[in-house]
């Protein structure tokens, strides 16, 4: 066998060698890229911050000023520790809250029992300004996860 056909079928096993090696390492750089997708999107969904009726702090009208918060991704999200505020420093803490995927929990402003939809700051005043306001949800590491301003801070969202 002469020396150039001896380095050309070197040349084409390792090319053959080179296409396996690339066919089973491309499925692993695919997954890797699966680890990487954002976590559960949690929202603001919805604020009712003027109780219909007449604002006489009474726990019903306190309790129909409420925030929405929803779990937009599949999996639960354990809320423990996470805060709601609002921009003059009323803060709401989350606590053992875990919302199930695609669930909605409100959030009331009065007193009352916590329930898987229906949670309850235990406040005896407002917190919520009818006018213009601004919802802060944060996670339990303070990062921002999402905002909902109304009235003249509509702009910040």
């Amino acid at each position: 066998m002469s020396a150039s056909s001896t380095a050309r079928r070197a040349a084409a096993t390792l090319l053959a060698a080179g296409a396996v090696v690339s066919a089973v390492a491309l499925p692993a750089s695919a997954d890797d890229g699966d680890r990487h997708r954002p976590g559960p999107r949690v929202v603001i969904s919805d604020v009712q911050a003027d109780s219909p009726g007449r604002d006489n702090r009474s726990n019903r009208s306190l309790n129909a000023e409420w925030v929405e918060i929803t779990n937009q991704s599949r999996r639960a999200v354990n809320l423990d520790g996470w805060t709601l505020r609002d921009e003059d420093g009323h803060r709401y803490r989350f606590d053992n809250v875990r919302l199930a995927g695609r669930a909605t929990v409100r959030v009331h402003t009065g007193i009352g029992r916590d329930t898987r939809t229906d949670l309850f700051q235990d406040r005896r005043d407002y917190v919520w300004d009818n006018y213009s306001d601004t919802a802060v949800l944060r996670d339990d590491r303070g990062r921002t996860v999402d905002t909902e301003s109304w009235g003249r801070n509509h702009h910040r969202r």
